[in-house]
């Protein structure tokens, strides 16, 4: 699309924020009142968070509340929005006329969205920045929809994204059901088929749900007759715990350390399957006099943990090998 503008587009439908909202910004100066910052679900409008509403406790250092680029999560005291019109219409101007401003001279019309970070409790923060998170994905497949197919992104919320954040509370949600059930979600949409059929493909790339891969360490004992047996025995009892959709495999690393893992969809899901899977080689080794401790509990786990676990299963193999090379050469020497 020749013009980024048409690719410029708030998040939501209505134009500002109500009093009391919770919005993400990021702070672009600060000043001897406070801190100026653009509400980034918002199209980037101009705010700021006044000295006094910066933290509960006497500031000592402004730069240790907050710094300049960073993201934060603030309420909204309030809003004029005569002004924020004027605010935008004189924007408008400048981008027009590409007139480069020094920062004050737009400040002065900067503070019509008061906004605070002292009233922000920290549960607060974790449902603003999980809302923000989904909508920040939802607008990332519109605006690479509207940019493909060369459409206004504007008009592109009006006809999908906006309507699905009224039927859905929220247009993420709409979009992951959408993986499964598109023609229901998109029933009333009233948008082309090329423009429906890349939306569609975005959204499945994008929000496909990648499985999560779960582990637990555990070492496994029984130094009774049959030990060896009675551990097999059990690692097999707790595989046998597996579900449809969770698989569970065990591997030695090295006696008497084994790993349980697992790919999940549902996080919890695969966690529970993991536990009832421990507690079930451990009733099961405990019967023949051996013993289950568990060394790592389930979690997920990422691909560092992954290349660890393999770097360790490496060097345990190798350290076997050279153990089984000297033994050759020591029965050699015998033989001489």
């Amino acid at each position: 699309m020749s013009n980024p503008q048409q690719l410029q587009c708030r998040m939501y439908e209505a134009k500002y924020p109500e009093v009391d909202d919770l919005v993400m910004v990021n702070v672009r100066q600060i000043a001897e009142m406070g801190a100026y910052v653009k509400l980034l679900e918002y199209d980037s409008i101009e705010g700021m968070i006044l000295l006094s509403e910066l933290s509960r406790r006497r500031i000592r250092s402004i730069q240790k509340l907050i710094r300049v680029g960073r993201n934060e999560v603030v309420v909204v005291l309030r809003v004029d929005k005569e002004k924020g019109n004027d605010f935008d219409s004189f924007r408008t101007v400048l981008l027009m006329l590409r007139i480069n401003c020094l920062p004050i001279e737009l400040n002065v019309l900067a503070g019509y969205i008061d906004l605070s970070k002292r009233r922000v409790s920290p549960e607060d923060v974790a449902k603003a920045e999980e809302k923000f998170n989904k909508s920040k994905a939802v607008h990332s497949i519109m605006r690479h929809v509207a940019e493909k197919q060369g459409v206004v992104l504007e008009e592109l919320y009006k006809q999908v994204g906006w309507p699905l954040y009224k039927k859905y509370g929220h247009a993420y949600e709409a979009f992951k059901l959408a993986i499964t059930e598109p023609e229901k979600v998109f029933e009333d949409a009233v948008i082309s088929k090329e423009v429906m059929d890349e939306l569609l493909a975005n959204i499945k790339r994008r929000l496909t749900p990648q499985p999560i891969k779960i582990r637990a360490d555990l070492d496994v004992t029984c130094f009774g007759y049959d030990g060896i047996d009675a551990i097999k025995v059990a690692l097999k009892a707790g595989e046998a715990c597996r579900t449809d959709d969770i698989q569970i495999k065990i591997k030695l690393v090295a006696p008497p350390l084994y790993v349980m893992i697992t790919n999940a969809l549902d996080k919890n899901l695969g966690i529970e399957v993991l536990e009832k899977a421990i507690v079930k080689i451990q009733e099961t080794i405990q019967k023949v006099g051996g013993d289950c401790i568990v060394k790592m509990k389930p979690r997920a786990v990422s691909e560092t943990d992954d290349i660890e676990l393999e770097e360790l299963m490496a060097r345990v193999e190798k350290e076997n090998l050279e153990v089984s090379g000297d033994e050759d050469t020591d029965a050699e020497v015998e033989d001489e």
